[in-house]
């Protein structure tokens, strides 16, 4: 059956030196998980780097990105399990519109 959607604002720490195909290819993979099921990605903005509120993984800046996106529940589910385990995603965190 159809899943229900909703939106979704995700914002995305990355770790500031990464190579841009590394970045780009990773956005791509987030972009890939949420339309998985029919889910669209309205927006992605990349703010670049800025410095951080407090050190994160010996960090004290994170490249962050903003990510809009009309998905289910069930692929943030799976952003969010894949985001963690990902070195390379200092923080994220999803919020529901």
């Amino acid at each position: 059956g159809a899943q229900e959607m909703n939106k979704y604002e995700i914002m995305f720490i990355l770790r500031p030196n990464l190579e841009d195909d590394t970045r780009a290819a990773l956005l791509e993979n987030v972009k890939n998980i949420l339309t998985a099921n029919n889910g669209t990605v309205d927006n992605v903005n990349e703010w670049g780097v800025r410095e951080l509120a407090y050190e994160i993984k010996d960090f004290t800046r994170g490249y962050y990105v903003i990510v809009d996106t009309t998905t289910s529940a069930a692929d943030v589910a799976e952003l969010d399990r894949l985001s963690r385990i990902n070195a390379n995603i200092l923080r994220h965190m999803i919020i529901r519109k």
